[in-house]
């Protein structure tokens, strides 16, 4: 992880010396996340530190990712998480949804999906949201009597994460995508509206369901085909829950605020970061809110560290202009193809599937290559709002757990195999490639995205 680094420090590399300084300082960053040989929030502390302390840039732009709304988001999409968790909220909304498609093993495989779907806007982010489901879908195993590993449990708790991992590409949630916005409306210069890209991708999220349903009844046909005592399971349920709390119903109130306005976003131009870290900090308020110190105790702020460094290095290679060398170098080859309307976005995505298998993150692979793919985009004369959206859900065109903290945590719960994992992910990466010519061509020039 040294010798390359180092390598890259002493090579008579043909650019300036701050540029070579800054792509060793970067290659061992990037090697310490692909690797994991250091908590990827120290390892970008340290980088940081280095671009700074070895004299590559000034302090202020060695640490300016700190300073960038990108990780601001992250943390308010955490708080998020923790507070339809804490109160209660995601629960409620999760056996709501499964309790009106039925009790057959087949509609309540479909409604879990569903309601995977619909938490992600209260709880943006993958990792809480695979957690909750998990402790629904291993209920609902329970409830048919079988043991943990039957094909029950391992359709339910593959088909969540996978489509938890899918959904923070598709909705604009989870620390990857929140990074992919930043950078696109930094080194892109252009407006990433949430209500855009929410409704760009509706019609494969719509697919997507149907899709990851059906393959899953078919790779794992059920043991039983209905739940035992029909209803009554989930009436138990929903009566443990009892009637609604007052922590619920602000968790409510403070999520519907905040979708509210993500979704009209294209009226008022706020930014998403806005919006969410100040619908965040109102339910910290004694009395008015659901979440409380305690909370803010809990929060994972190493991940927040390592989204910040993510964006520095992104502003450390812009200011040194690394960026040109990366960007010759990773999309250089495919230029003949990636202006070709109906052939670009099918490429774009299986060279940014590619690009994720060495580098296992979901931010590091947006981090590190959305400054290029943008600075690419503005010299190629390229819509970069549409080639970063594609780029962007390339990242969970994901086949193994290393690629996706979604993924390692599903998998954590020991239902499904890394074959079970591979032969559904393939098979939806195939069929969300195929999506896209059809989709970005013919559907995004019809609510204002043109290739």
């Amino acid at each position: 992880m040294v010798l390359l680094p180092a390598a890259a420090w002493f090579a008579p590399l043909p650019v300036s010396t701050a540029a070579k300084h800054a792509i060793a300082i970067s290659l061992f960053m990037v090697l310490a996340w692909a690797f994991e040989v250091l908590s990827p929030g120290l390892a970008g502390l340290i980088g940081c530190y280095l671009y700074w302390a070895l004299g590559v840039v000034s302090v202020e732009v060695a640490f300016s990712g700190f300073a960038d709304e990108t990780p601001w988001f992250l943390l308010a999409a955490i708080l998020f998480g923790a507070m339809a968790v804490k109160s209660g909220l995601a629960r409620r909304i999760a056996f709501g949804v499964m309790s009106r498609v039925g009790t057959s093993y087949s509609r309540l495989l479909l409604g879990m999906i569903i309601a995977d779907a619909l938490i992600t806007f209260g709880v943006p982010s993958g990792v809480p949201r695979v957690v909750i489901m998990a402790a629904i879908a291993l209920g609902v195993n329970e409830a048919f009597g079988l043991e943990r590993g039957s094909n029950i449990s391992r359709g339910m708790l593959l088909v969540l994460t996978y489509s938890a991992s899918v959904f923070d590409k598709t909705i604009i949630a989870g620390a990857a995508t929140i990074t992919a916005r930043g950078a696109m409306e930094r080194f892109g210069h252009v407006e990433v509206l949430y209500s855009r890209w929410l409704l760009a991708y509706l019609p494969v999220d719509l697919v997507l369901i149907v899709a990851a349903w059906r393959l899953t009844l078919k790779f794992f046909p059920p043991e039983k085909q209905a739940l035992p005592g029909g209803r009554s399971y989930l009436e138990k349920e929903l009566v443990m829950l009892g009637s609604w709390t007052p922590a619920e119903k602000k968790a409510l109130v403070f999520v519907a605020a905040a979708i509210v306005l993500w979704l009209t976003d294209f009226l008022h131009h706020v930014p998403a970061s806005k919006i969410a870290l100040g619908v965040v900090l109102l339910a910290l308020l004694p009395r008015v809110g659901v979440l409380g110190m305690e909370d803010l105790r809990r929060v994972d702020y190493l991940l927040v560290f390592f989204v910040a460094s993510v964006v520095s290095m992104g502003k450390v290679l812009t200011a040194t202009k690394s960026l040109d060398i990366f960007t010759q170098v990773l999309f250089g080859w495919i230029t003949p193809l990636i202006g070709h309307t109906y052939i670009a976005p099918f490429a774009l995505y299986w060279v940014g599937f590619v690009y994720h298998l060495f580098l296992a993150s979901g931010i590091s692979m947006l981090g590190t290559s959305m400054p290029g793919l943008m600075t690419y985009a503005a010299a190629h004369h390229l819509n970069a709002l549409a080639l970063g959206m594609v780029w962007t859900f390339s990242s969970g065109a994901t086949i193994f757990a290393y690629q996706n903290a979604v993924l390692i945590v599903g998998y954590s719960y020991g239902c499904f195999t890394a074959k079970d994992l591979l032969r559904l992910g393939l098979c939806l990466c195939i069929l969300n490639s195929m999506l896209l010519p059809i989709v970005v061509p013919f559907y995004w020039p019809l609510i204002g995205i043109h290739y």
